[in-house]
């Protein structure tokens, strides 16, 4: 055994093993498990083989449409405003503008939403958006002369809810993931360019956002994930899974409704199969896009 432990050939893949069997006890074997289950339809511990039933009824299932269309909205617009709104709230953090004392507290206030309950975030902001005139937003709207808005009743004004929570919960962390990226660009580059006279707008552009690729990469991807898998956010905000025209309903509620309440989990675990690809689809064309699987040309 010691000879085995000290084998330089085998060193490797005892280290690995640990990360192998977790990959394979908790992500391989759930994703064949449920991809079988997705050809069957199971009922009080039975299972009957359909093929692939469960996928042409859910092609044929406009509320799996309307899901996936709320989740894939949410998506794209956390991208649009969780992208650039940390790297530039990083980049002012970066500067030597500003006392360090504030630029800390600043860095501390803006992590804690990550490390608070989505429950209890939830609750208080299903009390803000309340449609009453009690709620904040609507004291905030009808302080500007404008009438109480049924925040939760409407489909873009949910959307717009569940975007700010989402603006409240990850910014900071986003935040962090840049700063970490722009301690890691040399300070010549920005001296280099001063002396050649651009501004700090171009040496944002030239500088920050080519060398800030890798993290713009990993935080798009990880976005890509958040945005898709979002449930929690949606459940609370709504007091549950069953909001006004499935308007709050994402393709993880709609896989919830189905397997949890409903207990069809033959279909729900074609929706999470669906979701699955989806997700690897989008994540592997924009990582291809954007060249990281390339391999650096040898010289």
């Amino acid at each position: 055994m010691r000879k085995l432990l000290y084998n330089q050939k085998l060193a490797p893949y005892l280290f690995v093993l640990p990360f192998l069997l977790t990959v394979a006890v908790f992500w391989l074997f759930p994703l064949v498990r449920s991809f079988i289950m997705s050809t069957q339809e199971i009922i009080y511990g039975q299972a009957e083989f359909l093929g692939f039933a469960n996928y042409e009824r859910l092609w044929r299932d406009r509320v799996f449409w309307k899901a996936l269309w709320n989740s894939l909205r949410y998506m794209l617009l956390t991208l649009v405003l969780l992208v650039p709104i940390p790297m530039i709230l990083a980049s002012v953090i970066n500067s030597k503008v500003g006392s360090e004392r504030i630029k800390g507290f600043f860095k501390a206030s803006m992590f804690v939403p990550a490390l608070t309950s989505v429950v209890v975030a939830g609750i208080v902001f299903r009390l803000m958006f309340s449609e009453t005139s009690s709620g904040m937003m609507n004291q905030i709207i009808e302080f500007f002369g404008f009438g109480p808005v049924r925040w939760l009743r409407e489909d873009l004004t949910g959307l717009f809810a569940l975007l700010v929570i989402a603006l409240w919960r990850w910014t900071g962390v986003n935040t962090m993931y840049f700063l970490a990226g722009l301690q890691a660009i040399p300070q010549d580059y920005y001296e280099a360019a001063s002396i050649d006279g651009a501004s700090k707008i171009k040496q944002f552009f030239h500088i920050t956002v080519p060398n800030l690729k890798p993290t713009i990469v990993y935080v798009v991807t990880i976005s890509v994930y958040g945005g898709l898998a979002m449930f929690l956010e949606s459940f609370m905000l709504y007091a549950g899974n069953m909001s006004p025209n499935n308007q709050g309903l994402t393709i993880v509620g709609y896989l919830y409704r189905k397997g949890i309440q409903e207990n069809d989990l033959g279909f729900a675990s074609a929706v999470g199969v669906v979701l699955l690809v989806i997700v690897l689809a989008i994540n592997i064309t924009q990582l291809v896009a954007t060249g990281t699987f390339k391999k650096e040309r040898t010289r």
